[in-house]
């Protein structure tokens, strides 16, 4: 059976989107979704998505790892799902969809290739040592770094994620350069297993833990640039929790293609 298929990215987080709208969302072969997402015997991605109808929502969003597994809230996948569902025409310039963390709204651009994403709200962040850590629809470990650009984000990303704390669910791990007019992030991606060019939730969660590291409060606005661009995050902030909180960056269509 042939698959119609579309891929997108946003800021270099790339993702395999799938139309099942049609009908309900049932027997999903994992293998498969691995093998899809395989960068050299499939199409490649850092995972992949259904849209599929939902009676209270404009969608419903079901995303999944690059190794075929269910996975928790994706970022930079909202964001390119939302472009996909401008394209179906599901919607128009703004949605309100579901998500495996819950509801969330977004606004998409006229051109349909830069959306704001509304995120959780946060409101526990504790500390592993000097790190930070926190979920923003996914967990993540926020570490310092210096000279991050030479940094080993894959030997030391993995070897946090699989120690004793982390092992049984895993975390995401991000590394952050404070550069005084954006802050510069690498992250190792649980699912993934492997460093990828951007994390929307991990970008999230390093703009929060940066306001709580400097003791910044009120309505906060963070530049931030991964390897596959810049993505921007914005959120008000009183000391204790984080509201308002929109992940706002690229998401366009690369290609789209038949499999199968």
């Amino acid at each position: 059976m042939k698959i119609n298929f579309f891929k997108y990215q946003g800021a270099g987080n790339d993702f395999i989107l799938i139309d099942h709208t049609a009908s309900p969302l049932k027997d999903i072969d994992n293998e498969l979704i691995e093998q899809l997402c395989d960068r050299r015997f499939g199409i490649g991605a850092d995972g992949l998505m259904f849209v599929t109808q939902h009676e209270q929502y404009d969608f419903e969003m079901h995303y999944f790892n690059a190794d075929g597994r269910l996975g928790s809230m994706c970022g930079n996948g909202g964001r390119c799902i939302v472009a996909f569902a401008k394209h179906l025409g599901i919607i128009n310039k703004e949605t309100n969809f579901l998500a495996v963390d819950g509801p969330h709204y977004a606004r998409i651009s006229e051109n349909g290739e830069w959306v704001d994403l509304q995120m959780i709200d946060v409101d526990l962040i504790t500390n592993d040592g000097d790190a930070f850590v926190l979920n923003t629809g996914s967990p993540h470990y926020v570490s310092l770094q210096k000279d991050l650009k030479n940094f080993d984000v894959y030997h030391t990303g993995k070897a946090i994620r699989y120690n004793e704390t982390y092992n049984e669910k895993g975390i995401n791990v991000n590394f952050v350069e404070d550069l005084g007019d954006h802050l510069f992030v690498r992250t190792y991606e649980r699912g993934v297993e492997d460093e990828t060019y951007a994390c929307g939730t991990g970008v999230t969660a390093v703009a929060m833990a940066m306001a709580k590291h400097k003791n910044q409060t009120g309505h906060l606005k963070t530049d931030i640039k991964v390897l596959g661009g810049d993505i921007k995050i914005e959120f008000d902030y009183d000391g204790e929790k984080f509201t308002n909180v929109f992940l706002c960056g690229p998401a366009k269509l690369v290609f789209e293609g038949q499999v199968g």
